[in-house]
């Protein structure tokens, strides 16, 4: 017997030799493949981070103000489908790391947050199984091999081990989660009696990337809560950009909604103002290629309201320049820009501390902005939002068939009206506008 050639002092015969020699090679062989592996990278869902609000707000927000041992499982629609999927979990309002413990993702199963049997995966960051989101920052996970299909829902389970403040959440997910004891993300189901706590706010979690054969493109639907889905049917999938998804979703184009209730285009509310989240929530995304914008009921109805007493109502020229601003840094990027009229909003939020939210002015005002956004040219292109749903009779008022009954936001029949009114042509000039509406459960 003689020493290994490879292994200096490790003495064997030649046949074993020749077994490490080759495995290594087979090895490298394995990671050389790897690494050649073409990526095609695309955003197929997202939820736009938000500070939380302090106690006083308006509305509440969904969450406890602290979580600690404690699993929070979510339910998510994709808009693209593929073979391998990345997780995204945003710290970005947070003072201090947030501690991650085990993280899990899967297909769903029979029973509302239940995971089907075998479709179970651990999540990874840098390779590791816990890890470390940064104050201010933001994680992606390293691919997960788990096949999805276009327009399928998966649930990621996330651990909390240590005490975590709730700064960073997206309010209005249109979509129960769950929120149980101890580490429980590589259970099939949840059972947490009375100590389950349901919410349809999402913390943490921000996107999913999923990996595509050939390059995808994405249409990032800029917004508020409109966009958001405020009053669309609950755990449906029935917001406009979900329709709009089915509808591109043959075509190999996905649509990621960017919406936050409570947005605005100059200033933060309920979330950053558009202008000072537009890199992260719209050009960083991968694969996107055009985004629409609608954008600004808020900056003119909030003014005088609880929400904003004594606030000025913008002028024309600032709402403009807003816009101009959007447009320029997207066109910087190569991405195209479809502008949307503003939808009617006379009545608005009858019986409720808001019910002052339209005046007059205020619709003079939308008025005015919609004949620029029609006439001026600054978009690539328009799709007129206010004209889809007003009521011909009464044009300053939601058509009642498409209203949800707030006189602000459309219901699930004016969000189908909504996407349907898309000219896909004119939103990626190379692919054909297809139907006017999509597949509806």
């Amino acid at each position: 017997m003689a020493d290994s050639p490879v292994f200096p002092g490790l003495r064997h015969s030649g046949s074993l030799v020749f077994t490490l020699v080759a495995g290594l090679l087979a090895g490298d062989a394995a990671l050389a493949a790897e690494s050649a592996r073409p990526t095609h990278w695309v955003a197929s869902w997202q939820a736009s981070p938000q500070p939380v609000w302090a106690d006083g707000f308006l509305f509440p927000t969904r969450l406890p103000a602290r979580l600690s041992d404690q699993t929070v499982r979510q339910v998510a629609r994709l808009s693209l489908g593929g073979e391998r999927v990345r997780v995204a979990v945003s710290n970005a309002y947070g003072r201090h790391a947030v501690v991650l413990g085990q993280v899990t993702l899967g297909l769903p199963g029979e029973t509302a947050g239940a995971v089907a049997a075998g479709s179970l995966r651990t999540v990874t960051f840098n390779g590791r199984g816990t890890s470390v989101v940064p104050a201010g920052g933001e994680l992606l996970s390293d691919p997960v091999d788990l096949p999805v299909a276009a327009l399928a829902h998966v649930i990621v389970s996330l651990y909390l081990p240590q005490p975590t403040p709730m700064t960073t959440f997206h309010w209005d997910g249109r979509q129960t989660g769950w929120i149980v004891p101890g580490d429980r993300t590589h259970d099939l189901r949840l059972v947490g009696g009375g100590e389950t706590l349901e919410t349809t706010a999402r913390p943490l979690l921000a996107g999913l990337q999923v990996e595509t054969a050939v390059p995808s493109r994405s249409v990032v639907v800029i917004g508020d809560s409109i966009t958001d889905g405020a009053t669309a049917s609950l755990d449906l999938d029935r917001r406009w950009p979900d329709v709009l998804a089915e509808r591109l979703a043959p075509q190999g184009v996905d649509v990621v909604n960017a919406g936050i209730s409570g947005a605005r285009l100059l200033s933060d509310g309920m979330g950053v103002k558009a202008l000072g989240r537009l890199e992260r929530d719209v050009l960083a995304q991968p694969g996107v290629a055009s985004v629409i914008v609608l954008l600004g009921i808020n900056d003119i109805a909030w003014p005088g309201t609880a929400f904003a007493h004594a606030a000025p109502l913008p002028t024309l020229d600032e709402l403009v320049a807003g816009y101009r601003q959007l447009v320029e840094r997207a066109h910087a990027q190569g991405i195209k820009v479809m502008g949307a009229t503003l939808t009617p909003f006379a009545g608005a939020l009858p019986d409720t501390p808001l019910a002052d939210y339209y005046q007059p002015a205020k619709e003079e005002l939308r008025q005015r902005l919609n004949a620029w956004i029609r006439t001026a040219g600054a978009f690539d292109a328009v799709v007129d939002a206010d004209a889809a749903l007003r009521d011909p009779r009464q044009p300053t008022r939601l058509a009642p068939d498409y209203d949800s009954g707030d006189h602000l936001h459309p219901g699930d029949a004016g969000n189908r009206a909504l996407a349907a009114a898309v000219d896909l042509a004119a939103l990626l000039p190379d692919i054909e506008s297809g139907p006017r509406s999509g597949p509806h459960p």
